[in-house]
């Protein structure tokens, strides 16, 4: 294929963007938004595969005794709230600005990945191997996005996950541990003498998730924080319930596993302890890895993430990167800058020719 420059590949990523916004892809409903990466491959005569809505390509010159680099992002999206005085499925250029329902979260991110792939794929002598994969269900943690086409992707050995970062460097992400729990008790009439009521059962329950604190503290994501979100009990004033729930929202740092965490909930709350899932653990990258070093030198930040993304069912190194705002995810009248996008593609493209060690000068 014929090497593009950096200024047709980005212009080719806005027109993209603008038809990725323009059709709807909420979590598990992405088909056309998949075809629409399927038309990208096909228009670059690039061979590509797609299982369920998720879509990925390798570069011309993969090989298997290499490394792999995966760089990723999601290409479905939350439903437009209320607040929206837009039309969210239409892409509106104005003040340098594109709105549009996922034009920040992510559709920046991934269009802008997919034009750095597009820009690498050709080249010859590679030290690593280029992955693209262009996701489904990142909004829902859904079971058919990221998390579901691991097993049919090779050994990655890093990652870059696309998300508004303000192209600075998030080299680690809280994980997320929700849990379903059932404080119980003895049911019976309110009028009578009850010593074994499960809300006030509850409450040293939700004293503890207070109180409690994990002793590794993060050096980039500091504590572990654990959150009472919900309390449901009872159903009518004369009745003493026979138990009483919690959910527990415990946004989990780079110093546990979702595991370990449990096992200290289980020894700790006397009651019955339900994660929704495990999978979503707590993702990282050294500093010192090429990668971030990279980012470094050109100026860019590193920082925690308190925020998930598809970095949580990675199992390497990984970082989160992308132009946008993570401020104007999912908020009315969704936009991004052109300029973010222009910058991210040139930073992309950077931060993997240094990390490449290319001497040749970006074009």
């Amino acid at each position: 294929m014929t090497h593009k420059s950096i200024e047709i590949v980005t212009n080719e990523a806005i027109s993209l963007l603008k038809q990725l916004i323009e059709t709807p892809s909420f979590s598990s409903e992405e088909a056309q938004t998949a075809l629409l990466l399927e038309n990208w491959f096909q228009n670059n005569s690039i061979p590509f595969q797609r299982e369920n809505n998720n879509v990925w390509a390798v570069n011309l010159h993969y090989d298997a005794t290499k490394p792999t680099l995966l760089l990723n992002s999601h290409h479905d999206t939350v439903k437009p709230n209320e607040g929206y005085t837009l039309n969210p499925f239409e892409a509106i250029e104005k003040d340098g600005k594109l709105f549009g329902l996922g034009s920040n979260d992510a559709g920046g991110c991934l269009v802008s990945l997919l034009a750095t792939f597009t820009y690498f794929y050709a080249y010859e002598n590679l030290p690593y191997n280029i992955l693209f994969a262009g996701t489904a269900e990142e909004e829902s943690s859904g079971p058919n996005g990221l998390n579901g086409l691991l097993k049919h992707l090779p050994e990655i050995e890093c990652a870059i996950v696309g998300e508004p970062t303000q192209m600075q460097l998030a080299i680690a992400e809280k994980g997320l541990l929700v849990l379903d729990i059932i404080i119980p008790g003895t049911a019976s009439h309110a009028a009578h003498q009850n010593a074994d009521n499960p809300i006030y059962n509850a409450l040293a329950a939700i004293e503890w998730f207070r109180t409690y604190e994990f002793e590794k503290i993060s050096e980039i994501l500091g504590p572990v924080k654990m959150t009472v979100t919900q309390i449901n009990a009872g159903k009518q004033h004369n009745v003493v319930p026979s138990e009483c729930s919690l959910v527990v929202d415990i946004r989990v740092n780079d110093c546990y596993t979702n595991e370990e965490i449990l096992k200290v909930v289980q020894q700790h709350i006397k009651g019955n302890v339900n994660p929704r899932s495990m999978h979503l653990n707590a993702s990282s990258i050294d500093k010192n890895h090429p990668l971030v070093q990279a980012g470094i030198s050109l100026g860019r930040q590193t920082y925690g993430s308190p925020t998930l993304s598809d970095q949580s069912v990675l199992n390497c190194q990984s970082m989160k990167l992308g132009p946008g705002d993570s401020l104007r995810s999912h908020t009315a009248n969704e936009f991004i800058f052109l300029e973010e996008i222009r910058e991210g593609i040139h930073l992309y493209t950077k931060i993997l020719s240094d990390f490449f060690n290319l001497n040749n000068t970006i074009t």
